[in-house]
């Protein structure tokens, strides 16, 4: 346990960004899943509309410093990729 007044600040600090980065992690996550079980039924018009909010949480989480902004993109290229190969497929 911290002694001094500034590392018990910090911990607080420390415990409040933990819980609000892992919301925001567990959100992105369960976005993504929507997104790849839309994909797997083949329901391309419901992931490309899903996909907008994986985007939206992806760059959100980048620009908050959650993730890394690289990582971010990466999601979101492989996001798109699988839509359009999914797309292609049911053409």
């Amino acid at each position: 346990m911290p002694h001094s007044a500034s590392a018990k600040k910090r911990l607080r600090q420390n415990v409040r960004s933990r819980d609000r980065n892992r919301a925001v992690k567990s959100e992105m996550k369960t976005a993504i899943r929507k997104v790849l079980e839309a994909i797997s039924e083949k329901d391309v018009v419901a992931a490309k509309s899903l996909f907008h909010s994986v985007a939206k949480k992806a760059d959100r989480a980048a620009t908050a410093k959650t993730i890394h902004k690289n990582k971010a993109a990466r999601i979101k290229s492989r996001l798109c990729a699988r839509i359009v190969a999914a797309q292609s497929a049911t053409d």
